[in-house]
């Protein structure tokens, strides 16, 4: 009787251990298994915060000169060609000078040749009375008077050509003084804003004195994106390489690009990160109304293989549960090493993406992988786990 208490007591010391056992035992983690394939694999460097576009070119035009506004020939949105007349200011004196200047350099002219004409008639009386000197038909002296006299004339006839030319150089004086008071479009572009109505009276800025512009003008044929980027990754970016740039008012479309500056120096701003600021021209953007001032995000592409190992970074996940780890394929270095790498390696040192490691075992209905020594479980189908 004594001995069946005791087996009986011995049973149950044995189902309780074993009830504990198996309840402090660790429980199995759940992962995403994924199948690696082959494919294209980019690696890319992105700016660290937001970039902005801009227009290759952008100016904002003033008048050389004060004066009331007589004539404003654009609205803002007007698309303008090179040299056409944005604002004129009143030049009523000024034009009266240029057509003053204008009708003394034609005098000049006829007076030169009045006086050219006068010296070519005393040039050939001097040569006849040369001849009659030969002869013995004249006197010397008188010879050398009409030489003298044809000499004198001829000189006179050069310097009423130079008086003329000067008053020509008065006439582009006149225009340019002119000019001054004419606002015209350095470039084809679009007129952004107008600073200024009709009679009203415009100044350029002062030296030192920031004032708005008259006419602000954009060359929206030529878009840049201005971005900055990690000092870590400046050195890996070079002008030339390709990018692409993707904006928030165009969330469905990706635009081709290209590098054309590197900062030669980093920016170190209070409370913010070392960065290098890039500029990204835009080659195609297609139908797309681009505008100076939206937001954008770069990637610079650094290297392409066509056909590296790779695995959606999507399936890359935590397991679920309060005892959940990291643990996945393409994760970091593990116990277990196994040959293959995954993606495009920048240097032996930093990899792009790092090594497929982890020894796997699978069965029909479960899959168990050593991560860390811990026991895991296969994720049901379907079923997305968190990002890592």
């Amino acid at each position: 009787m004594l001995n069946k208490k005791l087996l009986i007591g011995l049973l149950v010391l044995a189902g309780i251990g074993a009830a504990v056992a198996w309840w402090l035992q660790p429980r199995p983690l759940q992962v995403a298994v994924v199948v690696a394939d082959r494919g294209e694999v980019r690696a890319t460097v992105a700016n660290t915060r937001a970039g902005t576009v801009d227009a290759c070119r952008r100016a904002g035009l003033s008048p050389a000169l004060g004066g009331q506004m007589a004539k404003l020939n654009v609205t803002e949105g007007d698309a303008v060609t090179r040299d056409q007349v944005l604002v004129e200011l009143w030049n009523e004196d000024l034009k009266a000078e240029v057509l003053l200047a204008q009708r003394d350099a034609v005098a000049a002219r006829r007076r030169a040749d009045e006086v050219c004409v006068r010296a070519k008639v005393a040039d050939r009386e001097a040569r006849r009375l040369t001849n009659l000197r030969e002869r013995g038909l004249t006197s010397e002296e008188d010879a050398d008077l009409a030489s003298g006299d044809a000499e004198a004339k001829a000189a006179g006839c050069k310097a009423s050509r130079e008086s003329a030319k000067v008053s020509d150089a008065q006439v582009k004086v006149s225009v340019a003084r002119l000019e001054r008071t004419i606002l015209r479009a350095p470039f084809d572009g679009v007129v952004a804003e107008i600073n200024g109505e009709l009679g009203e009276y415009v100044t350029p800025s002062p030296v030192g004195v920031a004032t708005p512009p008259t006419i602000d003008l954009i060359d929206d044929a030529c878009l840049y994106i201005s971005a900055p980027i990690d000092e870590v990754d400046a050195p890996a970016v070079r002008k030339g390489q390709s990018a692409i740039v993707t904006m928030d008012a165009f969330a469905d479309q990706d635009f081709p690009g290209m590098v054309r500056r590197v900062a030669p120096y980093v920016l170190d701003q209070e409370k913010q990160a070392r960065t290098v600021e890039i500029e990204v021209e835009i080659t195609d953007r297609g139908d797309s109304n681009l505008l100076p001032g939206y937001s954008a995000d770069v990637e610079v592409l650094l290297n392409t293989s066509d056909n590296a190992l790779r695995i959606d970074p999507g399936h890359h996940g935590r397991g679920t549960g309060d005892r959940s780890e990291r643990c996945r394929f393409a994760g970091r270095a593990e116990n277990h090493p196994r040959p293959g790498e995954l993606g495009i390696h920048r240097g032996p040192q930093r990899p792009e993406r790092r090594r497929d490691r982890g020894d796997v075992r699978r069965s029909r209905g479960r899959c168990r992988r050593r991560c860390g020594g811990a026991r895991v479980t296969r994720d049901p189908p379907g079923r997305r786990l968190p990002q890592l």
